[in-house]
């Protein structure tokens, strides 16, 4: 497994348990019992439907992975363990960075699919970043109604792939995913994420300002675009990547000033382990960056928070892109 190549099967096998277990509990286990608070520390609070994957990936790598290859696991809820236990971090050969459940919330009250987002990185040590990611892939894991669940996948360099998993068959198809070509936002999905109280109408404002900037007023009884406040960054991450949005913009971490203001600590943000599939969408031509408009170099831990912006297409980047600017500028965000 020197090869990343070799990591991929366990690793989509690894994605496929996990889809199939936790879908499992959810179709026995009643909403309080899911949205139990087991753990709320410092980080995102743990539900007890995030525990149920934990142990299960652990187990995994240590099996059927570190038996094979010195690893560096970082994940949500486990932080960062080397495997096999007694090796030095520094002998690892690959940095695995992985959340179980990326869309926690919207699962476990069955309104939306949630996401297991897995990247692998050569080991660089603490100075491994986003950018250093070589493989990713990302599995759905759908609402108890729901039949069909999506995997998609790719290598740097190496394009795309993509297939379509019936949980009443058990049958996988391939299935392709092509972002919005189009030159505006203009009805489209285009948004700000402001997911939780504190700074939304400050987030609103700027949403705001942009889509005046980029489309004029509004016209009687017409909307000039819409937004998808989908409470999971690889579900944004996969909606870009399907066209069905066209810009998308998490920029919490730049709300601590303006939190600090009204005497309020920065609520919860983005982290690199829920960022760490965006090359694939880099691999479709989706443009994602930091808000300073170059690729984002996270560190590959489980604290830093990210802000990053996701364009369907460089012409739409050409259009959003300086209005987002000057309304972070004119505020003094950035």
């Amino acid at each position: 497994m020197n090869d990343i190549r070799a990591l991929f099967e366990p690793v989509k096998r690894l994605h496929a348990m996990v889809r199939e277990t936790v879908v499992a509990e959810c179709e026995k286990a009643s909403v309080d019992q899911l949205s139990e608070i087991v753990m709320d520390g410092e980080g995102d609070t743990i539900f007890a439907i995030d525990r149920v994957s934990e142990e299960m990936i652990v187990d995994f790598f240590e099996t059927e992975v570190a038996s094979k290859v010195p690893i560096v696991l970082i994940a949500e809820g486990i932080d960062k363990l080397v495997l096999p236990r007694d090796t030095n971090e520094s002998d690892a050969v690959w940095r695995i960075i992985i959340d179980p459940i990326d869309g926690t919330r919207g699962l476990m009250y069955q309104k939306r699919s949630a996401w297991i987002l897995t990247g692998v990185a050569p080991n660089r040590g603490a100075e491994t970043s986003l950018l250093d990611i070589e493989f990713a892939i990302q599995t759905e894991i759908p609402l108890v109604k729901q039949h069909l669940s999506d995997t998609v996948w790719a290598r740097r360099g190496e394009g795309v792939q993509a297939e379509r998993y019936n949980r009443l068959t058990g049958e996988s198809s391939p299935t392709r995913l092509i972002p919005s070509r189009a030159d505006s936002i203009e009805q489209g999905f285009a948004m700000i994420a402001r997911f939780f109280p504190g700074v939304r109408d400050v987030l609103a404002e700027i949403d705001e300002e942009i889509v005046r900037e980029v489309l004029g007023k509004p016209r009687e009884g017409k909307a000039q675009c819409f937004e998808d406040q989908y409470i999971s960054t690889g579900g944004q991450l996969y909606e870009l990547m399907a066209g069905h949005d066209r810009f998308v913009a998490d920029i919490r971490p730049l709300m601590r000033g303006v939190m600090a203001d009204r005497g309020l600590d920065l609520s919860i943000c983005c982290h690199p382990y829920d960022l760490c599939t965006e090359l694939i969408a880099r691999e479709l031509g989706v443009e994602i960056t930091g808000v300073d408009g170059d690729l984002i170099h996270a560190p590959l831990n489980v604290d830093a928070d990210v802000a990053w912006i996701g364009y369907a297409n460089k012409q739409i980047r050409q259009q959003i892109e300086p209005a987002l600017r000057n309304a972070l500028n004119s505020r003094g965000l950035i």
